[in-house]
């Protein structure tokens, strides 16, 4: 397994390849900028320079990769196209030259509550509904896929179990980002996780379950 990961130097996929890096497993993370991925990123990790909005850099940045993670997500700013072309054109891009690169197992970071329209965070330029029609590209690709909705994201870690959950069945409750890195990097060696959705958050006061007992509780 190679891994290539999108969104690399944002708070969710730098974590992501530090979880790869200490699991040993090869990885390429894609950077706008080679100096800042120096800064934050592991020593391991094969830095490639690229952008998910040039779908022209992605093929080579890529390489030999078998499998990809996209923790990639518009940052707020007075732009109001920034989701779309983040959260939907990035990602379709990311997807399109996956399909030529025959890539095995694509993970996406999505967010919690994606199907409800009516949601404050879709006043920051509808990101939901761009992540939602992200999720919707990918599960129509063909690829073998997950799909990763977090609930609010935490920087910090604590010592609280994972819930997993079907699509469109959590709707509050947080996590920190070291355990969505987990749940990522876990998704692609479970036979379970192949081609679902599964939503995410943390709690205290929660049976603990295995990887595999978490993945195939969701339908």
């Amino acid at each position: 397994m190679k891994a290539f990961v999108a969104g690399a130097t944002g708070e969710t996929g730098r974590r992501i390849v530090r979880e790869l890096t200490q699991r040993n497993i090869p990885v390429r993370a894609l950077v706008r900028n080679l100096e800042k991925g120096k800064e934050l990123l592991p020593v391991e990790a094969e830095l490639v320079v690229g952008d998910v909005l040039k779908p022209e850099s992605l093929g080579t940045a890529i390489g030999d990769s078998t499998v990809i993670l996209c923790a990639t997500g518009a940052s707020p700013s007075f732009d109001p196209t920034g989701p779309y072309q983040v959260d939907y054109q990035g990602t379709k891009n990311l997807v399109d030259v996956a399909k030529t690169k025959g890539i095995e197992h694509f993970v996406l970071v999505s967010s919690l509550c994606v199907s409800q329209f009516f949601h404050p965070l879709n006043l920051f330029w509808l990101i939901l509904v761009w992540k939602k029609q992200a999720e919707e590209y990918i599960q129509k690709s063909g690829l073998t896929y997950t799909i990763v909705r977090p609930g609010g994201l935490k920087n910090e870690d604590n010592p609280d179990l994972v819930v997993m959950s079907s699509a469109d069945t959590l709707f509050d409750g947080s996590i920190p980002r070291t355990k969505v890195a987990q749940v990522c990097v876990e998704a692609l060696s479970e036979a379970a996780a192949r081609n679902k959705i599964v939503e995410v958050v943390a709690r205290p006061d929660v049976p603990d379950q295995s990887w595999d007992q978490l993945f195939s509780s969701v339908t």
